[in-house]
């Protein structure tokens, strides 16, 4: 059964629109380019987001076996090199962007210089928030 939205799409969007600011001003200190705003991407995080809530699973892996990589492909981003963060809880794009920068691996995304664009997702659900940053090479 799908967790029922607590809040207006309004303020995912103003969430998603934060992680990604937070993300480039995290690989400007670093010295890395900014990431761009991908739109199959986004659609990747975003589905995956909905899909784990309305499916009450975390993993990277769909209970099917498929991987982010499977995801970002069926939209048609062709890439050379993708990787995926989530979370869920964080009530704030900050808090859940702390969390991140204080994981080895999920830094190690957010500070890959290749990657050069992003998409985010966040399904905005009573047990949630659940977050998902997708991030591409193009191939």
């Amino acid at each position: 059964m799908r967790a029922a939205p607590v809040t207006a799409p309004a303020r995912a969007s103003r969430y998603v629109e934060d992680v990604i600011a937070l993300v480039n001003a995290e690989r400007d200190r670093a010295g890395c380019g900014p990431l761009r705003t991908e739109t199959r991407l986004a659609r990747a995080a975003q589905g995956h987001a909905e899909d784990m809530a309305a499916r009450d699973y975390y993993a990277h892996d769909s209970p099917e076996g498929r991987d982010g990589g499977d995801r970002i492909s069926a939209t048609g981003y062709s890439w050379s090199a993708w990787g995926e963060n989530i979370h869920k809880g964080p009530k704030t794009p900050e808090r859940a962007m702390d969390d991140w920068m204080g994981s080895p691996a999920h830094r190690a995304n957010i500070l890959n210089c290749a990657f050069r664009d992003i998409g985010v997702g966040v399904a905005l659900t009573a047990d949630g928030p659940w977050w998902v940053q997708d991030f591409g090479a193009r191939g």
